[in-house]
């Protein structure tokens, strides 16, 4: 790996040594870019690498404030109609102008059965190009999150897409292989030059990006590496092979700290990572009970969640760079609460009298599906659960995998437990009940509800908060919705990720709660 790593870094070559000519950003995390259709696949990585090439209606500024990208100015002419006025003189890279009829075209592809993206266009009916520079989008009830879902939603070209028979979102579930999941055509402030997937994805500057004039940084140039070794992506930043780590690992961090050619910025993500458990089946997969579904009980639930030393974990696995949490999403999410934050307490005995209620005296074993290539020190973190729920008599197999095996197969359901992180791009909490918890249905309803939770009276909550305008009487049904995830142990929440950003001393960025890496902000010295 040591020897890929500095051949691919050789081929590359800085664009030039002082501000004018630009800078190379060499950057590396763990895993890969997953596809580059930018309504394939929601995920953290995945997004902060379709956002250097395309753009959304909204942005986010530097204090997560909404700002204007390819739409200038907004309004509400009624509460289910909304107009966008348009930037006009905007090209895609190659060449063709950017009107509303792909602001259209794209915020209905976003709407797609294939789309990981339908929770962002909740509430959306559709969307209709008055003229080349307008665009409403009509909703079918009052949307409170409206614009915030819409910093997510990327604009392609129609006519690129027709062009290429990527009309539909790409399957990555089923694995499909797209134009678009290895080649990019947007408006954005990077164009992508080449894919060589878990090898290295280089991104160069857009000449003709309509912000160019006021970007803040000096990249002209991207170099991702993925590196999955934690020991490997140290050593490439320590020798200078590479400028930024995504995600150090927790037991270099002090070491880095010391370096005096290293910086670390540290800070919560918003992102928490929890258990998810299979409570459909009525049989329980990859496990050795028969006939039955042990996680179906909430004694088991409640079980499997008292067995957790969640201190040791941070301690020991993170060391101490995690937030312990009981709740679904972290404090800076709309709707976060302290009572949703406790935790069930960490009690062997409890959990030993909750399986035998349920049943289960001696135990059963199952197996743990868990991503080694995503999440801050994912893998350790399983093999800590299983030796704590081993103390109570389960039997638990770690079955690990990188990322781009392991999010198609839990998304076909094909899981009995898994490890998951959630981050809330839009800082508000309906994005995280309506995704994980909420019974699988329409548009973005339970799209990431792998365990498939069904609950009525959280189902009645969740779509109440969709539509609620009033802020005190919205916030009031997140606080029941959230109380009610922790008393049915829907999940079982662990912690908010701590992230150390870790890069060269004359590298700059702006680090961010949502973990992405805005390279137009990046400035080298």
């Amino acid at each position: 790996m040591r020897k890929l790593l500095l051949a691919a870094f050789a081929a590359c070559t800085l664009l030039g040594a002082d501000g004018a000519s630009g800078k190379t950003l060499r950057w590396a995390s763990q895993g890969d870019i997953l596809t580059m259709d930018p309504h394939a696949q929601n995920e953290g990585l995945n997004n902060t690498a379709a956002s250097y090439v395309y753009e959304p209606l909204i942005t986010y500024d530097e204090k997560f404030q909404l700002a204007p990208a390819l739409a200038v100015s907004w309004r509400q002419e009624t509460p289910l109609i909304w107009r966008f006025e348009l930037r006009k003189g905007v090209k895609f890279h190659d060449g063709t102008p950017f009107t509303a009829a792909d602001a259209e075209f794209s915020i209905m592809r976003a709407m797609a059965p294939t789309s990981n993206f339908r929770v962002y266009t909740t509430g959306i009916e559709r969307a209709r190009a008055l003229d080349e520079h307008t665009l409403l989008i009509i909703t079918a009830a009052p949307n409170p999150v409206l614009l915030r879902q819409l910093t997510e939603l990327r604009i392609m070209s129609k006519a690129w897409a027709e062009k290429h028979n990527v009309v539909q979102p790409q399957n990555f579930v089923q694995k499909e292989e797209t134009y678009a999941a290895r080649h990019a055509n947007g408006t954005g402030p990077f164009m992508l030059k080449s894919r060589e997937v878990d090898v290295r994805t280089v991104f160069v500057e857009n000449p003709n990006w309509w912000g160019r004039s006021s970007k803040k940084g000096n990249v002209t140039e991207i170099i991702y590496t993925p590196i999955k070794s934690d020991a490997t992506r140290t050593a490439a930043l320590l020798s200078g092979e590479i400028d930024f780590v995504l995600d150090p690992a927790p037991q270099d961090i002090a070491r880095l700290k010391a370096n005096p050619n290293i910086k670390v910025v540290e800070g919560t993500e918003n992102r928490t990572i929890f258990i998810g458990l299979d409570q459909h089946r009525d049989e329980l997969l990859y496990a050795d009970v028969k006939g039955k579904n042990p996680f179906k009980d909430l004694r088991v639930r409640q079980a499997l969640y008292h067995a957790i030393d969640i201190e040791a974990i941070k301690r020991s696995v993170m060391r101490g760079l995690s937030d312990p949490t009981g709740a679904i999403i972290q404090r800076a999410v709309n709707g976060w609460t302290e009572e949703a934050h406790k935790r069930l307490p960490y009690d062997e005995r409890r959990a030993r009298e909750l399986l035998a209620a349920a049943g289960y005296p001696n135990g059963f074993s199952f197996t743990l599906d868990c991503p080694n290539n995503r999440y801050i020190n994912d893998e350790d973190i399983c093999k800590a659960l299983a030796a704590m729920w081993a103390r109570i008599g389960l039997k638990v197999n770690v079955n690990a995998m990188p990322r781009a095996t392991y999010f198609p197969k839990i998304q076909k359901y094909d899981t009995s437990a898994y490890l998951l992180g959630w981050g809330v791009p839009t800082f508000d909490a309906l994005y995280t009940l309506q995704s994980l918890a909420r019974t699988v249905g329409q548009g973005g309803d339970g799209n990431f509800n792998l365990g498939r939770v069904s609950n009525p009276e959280f189902d009645r909550l969740v779509d109440a908060i969709k539509t609620e305008i009033d802020t005190k009487k919205r916030n009031d049904l997140i606080a029941r919705a959230l109380l009610l995830h922790n008393r049915e142990v829907m999940h079982i929440p662990l912690h908010n990720q701590v992230i150390p950003w870790a890069m060269r001393k004359n590298v700059n960025v702006v680090h961010r709660a949502d973990n992405r890496l805005e390279a137009r902000w990046v400035r080298i010295d």
